[in-house]
């Protein structure tokens, strides 16, 4: 059994991936952490997990981090709104356990942000629309933010696509990368419209982050 710990666990995302914990066969779910419900991370920690799951704030997600590796506790990370290039940087330096970040832990996202590389490889400009609830703080997203790096990195010649942010009640997480060419337009849109949609990715990062040779890792084509 995968002895597994969430902060930011009264929150929507958290609360959807201790029930998915719970329902794994092989995961057991001995902590919940979240400033609402009175129970802090050293609390988490005491428990003793394997994995610890982060799904909180960026002010205090790198904090999380830090102290769960200190712990010797393997931590995934679905908490966006870092420069992943100084989160990169500044975990290499983190030793005792592995960290791996996932900017989107739904697999068609992955697959989206894959096929969008691809086609910036062939159509002449792009820009990307990402959408969701109003309660998200970061803005671009940290999909976003990752699929127009990945586009610019498979074509350098070109301009890193902007990005165009939405934030409405009723949306969960969207996405639309829109490319265009002489008399033609290509688009390619994920949506997830229930929390749910990440679970499978989230439960597959648990299983895998004690095996990772390399850490941190970023992103979770890496796994698929």
């Amino acid at each position: 059994m995968i002895r597994v710990a969430v902060t930011g666990a009264a929150g929507r995302m958290g609360a959807t991936v201790c029930d998915a914990v719970e329902a794994a066969a092989d995961m057991q779910l001995v902590a919940r952490a979240d400033p609402a419900i009175n129970a802090s991370l050293a609390d988490a920690l005491s428990g003793r997990p394997d994995v610890l799951v982060d799904f909180t704030v960026p002010k205090s997600a790198l904090e999380n981090i830090r102290q769960a590796v200190a712990a010797g506790v393997h931590v995934v990370v679905g908490t966006t709104g870092f420069d992943l290039d100084e989160l990169r940087d500044e975990l290499r330096e983190l030793r005792g356990a592995n960290v791996f970040v996932a900017p989107n832990f739904a697999i068609g996202a992955v697959l989206m942000m894959r096929f969008a590389a691809e086609a910036a490889r062939h159509m002449r400009a792009a820009e990307i629309i990402e959408l969701h609830h109003d309660g998200k703080l970061d803005r671009p997203s940290g999909t976003a933010a990752r699929t127009a790096r990945l586009m610019h990195e498979a074509a350098p010649e070109r301009p890193q696509p902007p990005i165009h942010s939405v934030r409405l009640p009723g949306l969960v997480a969207h996405q639309e990368v829109i490319l265009g060419d002489v008399g033609q337009t290509l688009t390619i849109r994920h949506d997830s419209v229930d929390r749910e949609s990440f679970m499978p990715g989230v439960l597959l990062a648990v299983r895998h982050v004690a095996t990772l040779s390399d850490s941190p890792v970023i992103g979770l084509e890496h796994l698929l």
